[in-house]
C-alpha cells in the first residue's frame, strides 16, 4: 500500500528535519566540540548526493553552480596559507560544511514550495521550543548570568553559546512573519493566522535574550519583509508591533528596567561603551591590522587567535565571563572578532571576502528579482518573503557575530533556504 503524500514528504525531508531538531541538543563532547546537528548535516549531504545520483539529472544550473561554488576558491586559498596544517584542515571542513555543502544539499533536496514550507515550519517549531525554555529561564532566574542575575534566556544552548537561542528565535520569528504576510489572493488564512500567532509568541523570548545584535538584525530583516510584502501593510504592521513592544516591555516586571537599559546601550556604543563593546572594537581593529599585513589571502584559516595579541591594544580584556544556566563560572577566551566580514577579511583576505560575501549578495539580488517576478504573476510570496528575511537577518547579524557554537548549523540551513528560492529551477519555485 503506497504511503500518503504527507508521509512521503516527511520521509523525503527527514534528514533536513533531523538537522533542525538536533540543533536543540548539546555538544557531543563538551563546549566547542561537534554536535549531533553536525553529524546530521553529514547525513543530509550524503542523502542529497544519493538523490542526485539516482535521478541521473543535471542537478544545478550554470548560475547556481557558480554562485554556490564561488566560496570554495577563497576557502581553499586561505587553508593553504594557514601556519598549522591540522588547524587548516579542520577550518576547511567547517567552512565547506557551513557555506557550501549543507546549503547545496538543501538546494538539491527541496522539490517545491511545500517542501520549503515544511522546513520553515520546522524552524518555527524549534524556535517555539527554545523560546519556551528561555522564557522559563527568565521567569525562574535559571538562565545565564546577566548583570549579576541568572535571567538571560539561552534555551538549551547554555551559557557558553548565549547567541544560540536568540539566533533560533530570530529565524523562527522571521519564518512566521514571512508565512503570515503572503499577499497572494489564494494564501491560506488559517496558515497565516497561525504564523502570526507564532510570531507574537516569539517576541518575548527574543526580548529576554538581551542580545542587541539579534534585536537589530531582526528589526532590519522584519522591516525588509514587511516592505517587500507591501508598503501600506508594512506601515500598519509596524504601528501594531510598536504598540506591542511598548506593552511587552511594560509587562516584563522587574526586567523592564534591564530591557530599557539594554536598548539604550545600543545608542551608547560610541559615547559610553561597556567592556564587551570595547573588546569588540579592539578585535575589529586587530582583524583590520591582520588584513593590512596580508591583504590578498589573509593570515590563513583559523589564524585569528594566533595573531590576535600581536595586533591588539591593551584595551582588550582576557576574555568574557559566562555563568548560569546550569554551568559554573567560566572565562571564555576571545577567539574571533565577532564580525563575520572582518573574520573572513583577516583570515582569507580580499579573495575570501569577494567570493564569500559576493555569493551572499548574489543570492539576495537573485531572490529579490524572483520575488518581483512572482508578484507580477500573482504567485504565492510566502517562500520569497521567508528567504529574503532570513538572508537579510544573516547578513546584518554578521556585522555583530560570526560562525561558532552549536547553532552554527542553522546558518547553513538559512543559506540553503535562500539559495533554493534564488537559484532553484523555475518550475520548482513556482509550483
Amino acid at each position: 500500500m503506497p504511503l500518503p503524500a504527507p508521509a512521503r514528504r516527511a520521509l523525503h525531508l527527514l534528514p533536513l528535519l533531523a538537522v533542525i531538531a538536533l540543533l536543540a541538543t548539546p555538544p557531543l563532547g563538551g563546549d566547542g566540540s561537534a554536535t549531533a546537528a553536525d553529524a546530521a548535516c553529514g547525513v543530509l549531504v550524503l542523502w542529497a548526493l544519493l538523490r542526485v545520483l539516482r535521478s541521473g539529472e543535471r542537478p544545478l544550473s550554470r548560475r547556481a553552480a557558480i554562485v554556490m561554488g564561488l566560496p570554495v576558491t577563497g576557502i581553499c586559498v586561505a587553508a593553504m596559507g594557514a601556519a598549522d596544517p591540522s588547524t587548516a584542515i579542520a577550518g576547511l571542513g567547517r567552512y565547506l560544511q557551513i557555506f557550501v555543502l549543507v546549503p547545496l544539499a538543501v538546494l538539491l533536496l527541496l522539490r517545491d514550495r511545500d517542501d520549503f514550507r515544511v522546513a520553515a515550519g520546522a524552524v518555527v517549531a524549534l524556535a517555539l521550543f527554545e523560546g519556551a525554555v528561555g522564557v522559563e529561564q527568565y521567569l525562574t532566574a535559571t538562565g545565564a548570568s546577566y548583570m549579576g542575575e541568572d535571567i538571560r534566556a539561552v534555551g538549551t544552548f547554555g551559557a557558553s553559546d548565549i547567541m544560540g537561542m536568540s539566533t533560533v528565535v530570530s529565524c523562527g520569528l522571521l519564518c512566521s512573519i514571512g508565512l503570515a504576510l503572503d499577499p497572494a489572493p489564494g494564501a491560506s488564512r488559517t496558515r497565516r493566522r497561525a504564523a502570526l500567532g507564532c510570531a507574537a509568541l516569539l517576541l518575548l523570548p527574543l526580548a529576554v535574550s538581551f542580545s542587541r545584535g539579534a534585536w537589530i538584525a531582526t528589526a532590519v530583516a522584519a522591516c525588509t519583509v514587511l516592505l517587500l510584502s507591501g508598503v501600506r501593510r508594512a506601515l500598519v504592521v509596524l504601528a501594531a508591533l510598536t504598540a506591542a513592544s511598548v506593552v511587552l516591555v511594560g509587562a516584563s516586571g522587574s526586567g523592564s528596567r534591564m530591557l530599557q537599559e539594554r536598548l539604550s546601550s545600543i545608542t551608547q556604543v560610541e559615547s559610553a561603551p561597556d567592556q564587551s563593546v570595547t573588546d569588540r572594537y579592539t578585535m575589529w581593529a586587530a582583524a583590520e591590522q591582520m588584513w593590512r599585513r596580508s591583504p590578498l589571502s589573509g593570515v590563513g584559516l583559523k589564524g585569528f587567535p594566533d595573531h590576535r595579541d600581536a595586533n591588539s591594544s591593551l584595551a582588550l580584556s582576557s576574555g568574557s565571563d559566562t555563568a548560569g544556566a546550569g554551568a559554573a563560572f567560566k572565562r571564555q577566551p576571545l577567539l574571533s572578532p565577532h564580525n563575520m566580514y572582518l573574520l573572513v577579511l583577516s583570515e582569507q583576505g580580499l579573495i575570501g571576502v569577494v567570493t564569500l560575501a559576493g555569493g551572499w549578495a548574489a543570492l539576495l539580488v537573485a531572490g529579490v528579482r524572483r520575488l518581483h517576478r512572482a508578484r507580477r504573476r500573482g504567485a504565492p510570496l510566502d517562500c520569497a518573503l521567508v528567504a529574503a528575511g532570513l538572508l537579510t537577518w544573516l547578513l546584518v547579524d554578521f556585522f555583530y557575530g560570526d560562525i561558532g557554537g552549536p547553532s552554527t548549523a542553522l546558518t547553513a540551513l538559512v543559506i540553503g533556504l535562500a539559495a533554493w528560492w534564488a537559484l532553484a529551477a523555475r518550475g520548482a519555485a513556482t509550483t
